[in-house]
């Protein structure tokens, strides 16, 4: 039984959706649905030379791996491999070699420090420390169980303070994008993000297929966008955070709180049954909102670098 490598084909729905199918097998805490793999595929940004690799077994995908250049961070050579093996097909040389096809187009396309996040399992960190990666920051999947879950009351917003949906953007969202470049640019992280190319953003994030508009939360000021809890929806029950930030001059007045609980209330009506969210180790006022929401942490990655060359 031979393990073979090969592009993911653009346009090709059976790839797409084998593709999402080991995504959510080996890492059930984030997204993936077969036309989310197609849409981002078909609009990658050229300077992230993304090229998403398929490891398989007698035809069937047992493995995946998420390649691209880190375009949107200002230090040039920035690589992201991202190796995925589904549970029941692990230990049969699959990750070595996606890993293998990974780096190579990596550092044919210039990249001279490579990134990829590591669940923090024994046999996953062995791995990557057998081929020369090192631990940086660490972070947390958490979940939250909306058919049982007590969620706060609803409250009314502070004065001064209305609540909207991103939808109520759809003639014109660039004030979202303002403000989504501003929360991101003090984002944990340890490559930074520069969202400056508006165009790109509404291909890549206002119209990507998992964005949920109807219950994505904004908070207003004044008509002007001060703090949002993006929603995720795959059709299939689950509800993921993309992201929720609030503007630096209005943070301390709870608006995190008051737009998270308020898209979580909107998931649970849409009938959304899971809600999953991610959470920087060190950003433990993001993780003490999470946990007083009701969620829990379920895993763990870290986020591993390796130098080429």
């Amino acid at each position: 039984m031979t393990v073979i490598v090969r592009d993911v084909r653009p346009g090709v729905p059976e790839d797409a959706e084998a593709y999402a199918r080991v995504r959510r097998a080996a890492l059930p805490y984030m997204l993936a649905t077969g036309p989310q793999v197609s849409y981002d595929l078909a609009h990658a940004h050229p300077g992230a030379r993304t090229r998403p690799l398929i490891a398989e077994i007698d035809g069937e995908a047992v493995g995946t791996a998420e390649v691209s250049l880190a375009h949107e961070s200002p230090e040039p050579g920035i690589g992201d491999v991202n190796v995925f093996v589904h549970p029941d097909h692990t230990g049969r040389g699959a990750g070595t070699l996606l890993l293998r096809a990974a780096e190579e187009h990596l550092a044919e396309v210039g990249a001279t420090t490579l990134y990829s996040w590591v669940l923090d399992e024994p046999p996953c960190v062995a791995f990557a420390e057998k081929h020369g990666y090192r631990p940086s920051r660490s972070a947390y999947f958490l979940r939250l169980d909306l058919t049982t879950a007590e969620l706060p009351p609803l409250q009314a917003p502070p004065a001064g303070v209305e609540l909207r949906t991103a939808a109520d953007f759809a003639a014109d969202p660039r004030p979202l994008f303002e403000l989504d470049g501003v929360t991101t640019a003090d984002e944990p992280g340890d490559v930074a993000a520069e969202l400056d190319d508006y165009e790109y953003w509404l291909a890549s994030t206002w119209n990507h297929p998992l964005l949920d508009r109807e219950l994505t939360t904004v908070a207003l000021v004044d008509g002007r966008p001060v703090a949002f809890s993006a929603a995720r929806t795959d059709g299939l029950g689950r509800y993921g955070s993309g992201m929720t930030g609030t503007h630096p001059d209005h943070r301390g007045r709870g608006l995190a709180k008051l737009v998270k609980n308020d898209s979580l209330h909107r998931a649970r009506a849409a009938g959304c049954t899971e809600a999953f969210t991610g959470n920087d180790a060190k950003n433990g006022p993001m993780l003490a909102v999470n946990e007083w929401f009701g969620y829990e942490i379920r895993a763990k990655e870290t986020r591993h670098v390796r130098k080429l060359g």
